[in-house]
Parts: C-alpha cells; sequence; structure tokens
C-alpha cells in the first residue's frame, strides 16, 4: 500500500498496519510474542542498544506488535510518536516515573478520575507539589504556576460530574511560559477531539476505553505532539540529550517507564486494541447519539434533580464543548430527586450493567460516591461536586429506543 496522508479518520485506522511491511500479506501486524530479537551480525546488536539504528531488543522496551499499535495511536492523535503502557493509569504513571523530581511542581484539574486523584496524592507525598484547581478556567491554572512547575495536567471531560477543562486558553498560558501541558484525552478519544489543536505536548489515552472499546482489555498510551520544545525541560538527564531535541522526551519516557519500571504492553493485548480501535467511529458515533437521548430524556423527568452532559444547553460549559469536540461524549451523570433510591433504581434497570468502567459497547452504571470515589472521603467528593444519588451512564451501542425504555421504567409509575 503506498504513503498518502490524505484519508479519513476511520480509514487511516484500518489501512494503518499496511503502511509499512506485514508478513504473508497480512492486513493486521501479527501478534509477535518473542521476549527477545536476535542478530546476526553482533555490530548490528549493539548499535541497536546504542541508538544508532532501528531494532527491538528486549520486550519490555518494545516489541513488533506493539510498535504497530503506536503507530496507530500516533495517527489517531495527528502527534510525533507514541509509547504503550500496560493500562491508562501506567500511562499516567510514566509521567511522574520519567519527567519529574523532588521539588518540582504539577498543576493539576481537580476535576480527575478517582484513580488519578489517589495518584497525584501520592506524588505530592513523594516530594512533587501538586496543586489541585478548577480547570474550567485558565485563570485558575495560571494564578498556580511557579518557578517550579514543570507540567499542567488537565483531562477534556472529567469523570464523572463532565467539568470541561479551558483547554485552548490552558495551552496558550503553557506555551507562553514553556510549561509541559498534558490532556489526558480518554473520555473524549482522538476521534472526537486531539488535543494538539490546543497545544498540548503530550496526550494520554487510556486504550481501554473507547479506542479498545469492547471491556475485554487493558492498555494505555503517551503520545507526544511534536510540539513541544524538550531541549527546555530541565529534567532530561544528560544521555537522552545526545538525541535529536524532539525526541528526548520519549526517549527518556520509554527508558524510565519501560525498561526501568516494566509497565509494558503485552503483544496479544496490543492486538486485540489496534483491532478493536478499527471500529471506534462507528462506535462512538451510535454512543454519543445515544448518550445526547438518554441524557436529554432524564433532564425533562420531573423525578431527575440534574443530569450532567456537555450536550445540554443547561450545562455550564456547553458552548466550550461545542466549540471543542466533533460530540459530547459517551458519558453522562444525574442526581435523583430526594424521595428516590438510587440504589433502588439500578436495580430496577434491566439492560444497563451494574458495573464500572466506561466506553464500553454495553451500557454500564454505578453509584458513583459509594463506589470508585468512596475511598476519597466526603469532604473531597462535597469538593468535587459528587452528591450522594450521583449515578454514572457510560453509554453503549444498544437501540436507543431501548435504553430510553428501560431508564424511564426503573423510575416507576
Amino acid at each position: 500500500m503506498s504513503e498518502q496522508t490524505s484519508y479519513g479518520f476511520t480509514t487511516t485506522i484500518l489501512h494503518s498496519d499496511r503502511q509499512k511491511d506485514i508478513e504473508h500479506g497480512s492486513p493486521h501486524k501479527p501478534v509477535h510474542t518473542s521476549v527477545t530479537f536476535g542478530y546476526k551480525d553482533s555490530r548490528d546488536l549493539a548499535a541497536v542498544f546504542q541508538g544508532k539504528q532501528s531494532g527491538y531488543r528486549y520486550g519490555r522496551q518494545g516489541n513488533p506488535t506493539v510498535s504497530a499499535l503506536e503507530d496507530k495511536i500516533t495517527k489517531m492523535e495527528g502527534g510525533a510518536s507514541s509509547i504503550c503502557f500496560a493500562t491508562g493509569m501506567a500511562a499516567i504513571g510514566a509521567l511522574f516515573q520519567a519527567l519529574l523530581r523532588e521539588g518540582d511542581q504539577v498543576v493539576s484539574s481537580s476535576f480527575l478520575f478517582g484513580n488519578t486523584s489517589s495518584l497525584w496524592q501520592t506524588v505530592d507525598g513523594q516530594g512533587v507539589d501538586v496543586a489541585f484547581v478548577d480547570a474550567t478556567d485558565a485563570a485558575h491554572v495560571v494564578a498556580a504556576i511557579t518557578p517550579s512547575t514543570r507540567m499542567v495536567f488537565v483531562e477534556t471531560i472529567a469523570n464523572p460530574r463532565t467539568q470541561i477543562a479551558d483547554l485552548k486558553r490552558i495551552g496558550d498560558r503553557c506555551r507562553e511560559r514553556g510549561i509541559l501541558f498534558v490532556v489526558d484525552n480518554t473520555m473524549t478519544s482522538p476521534y472526537l477531539f486531539q488535543p494538539k489543536s490546543v497545544g498540548a505536548g503530550l496526550v494520554v489515552n487510556s486504550l481501554t476505553k473507547s479506542i479498545a472499546g469492547h471491556g475485554n482489555v487493558l492498555g494505555g498510551a503517551v503520545t507526544d505532539t511534536g510540539l513541544f520544545d524538550w531541549s527546555a525541560f530541565p529534567n532530561i538527564a544528560a544521555n537522552f540529550r545526545k538525541q535529536p531535541p524532539a525526541q528526548q522526551g520519549m526517549a527518556q519516557l520509554r527508558a524510565k517507564a519501560l525498561r526501568d519500571f516494566g509497565a509494558t504492553l503485552s503483544p496479544d493485548a496490543a492486538h486485540q486494541i489496534a483491532v478493536g480501535a478499527e471500529t471506534i467511529a462507528l462506535r462512538m458515533e451510535r454512543e454519543c447519539a445515544n448518550a445526547m437521548a438518554l441524557a436529554t430524556m432524564l433532564e425533562a423527568d420531573p423525578r431527575v434533580a440534574v443530569v450532567h452532559y456537555p450536550g445540554l444547553p443547561s450545562h455550564p460549559q456547553h458552548a466550550l464543548a461545542s466549540e471543542l469536540f466533533r460530540a459530547y461524549g459517551t458519558l453522562f451523570s444525574f442526581e435523583l430527586k430526594a424521595e428516590i433510591d438510587c440504589f433502588d433504581y439500578l436495580n430496577r434497570l434491566k439492560l444497563a450493567i451494574n458495573a464500572t468502567h466506561l466506553g464500553d459497547t454495553r451500557t454500564l452504571v454505578i453509584p458513583v460516591a459509594h463506589t470508585i470515589f468512596f475511598e476519597m472521603g466526603a469532604e473531597r467528593r462535597a469538593a468535587m461536586g459528587i452528591a450522594d444519588s450521583l449515578i454514572r451512564v457510560s453509554v453503549g451501542i444498544e437501540d436507543t429506543q431501548d435504553l430510553l425504555n428501560d431508564f424511564s421504567a426503573a423510575l416507576g409509575s
């Protein structure tokens, strides 16, 4: 297949592997299970280890099947290069492991996935200061920046209350100050949004969610958009300064987070993610349409106190979401009126599954305060706007009317 860059999103992903030679004409990169890679000439082996020529050393640092997925993720994000990890959390953890030092500061959105919030609190106890701010207004981010700020970290749409970071203005402020802007794109996916468009230097994706899409495999990725000047980043070690400036950050990430820390994605998982990614556009279109229909119906029902979904005009950042994203996402949350017990409501649902996770083909529901945010404590939940009755919905690809009937019937007559 000849090289071409003018294809659309889905065509590009479908035929990504064929941009390079594949064994026996397969349309997918085969699963390479080998942990080690041999060379006929020992000088070639040495050259690969020294970074003088491309090649594979050991499965912890790279594998042909994983590399093919990395190429696919890079194309999705319009980036320069990507590194895949065993999970989305491993990808976020890699930022701390490879790029931050004692005495550094991270400015982070306070509206975060619970495990990410927990990770940053752990990091805060290990010598890196983490300042949590309301990132829906870039002014809050700017006010928290200090001379030791090395990174600003936000999610596109917050899980579970769906607050939207002031992405473009934050990106502009980071660029002016030479600060690395990191955007977790999991909640939107590269199909709905490319953080490169707002100046992100690094993009994080939990591949487990919408990219793989079927709830059957774990994975994560960090993509370098090519916008950040790594030559000015003070935490690059001397041996990685030998690389071209554009490659220094990812070279250090691959060494420190894969070689040294071992957060490696398996080739079998990479293959599953790559196959799932082929249908992301089709799935996201259906899931976003279903989410809009469900959120609209629930907001109109007097038994529902509030619905949090960027697609609704009542959402505080609806205009911003309309400006930034192709659609409004596959996740929303809502609160029932006080007289309806959230557990009883969830138990009356027939189609929606009581389960954690999101970005699945099946609709999943969970009582947020009592499960994924329970460990955080009542005070922190209150600060994040998470009510005890909050129900998170990750919307699947079921027939729309079936979902509407299920969620409506569960409210009672």
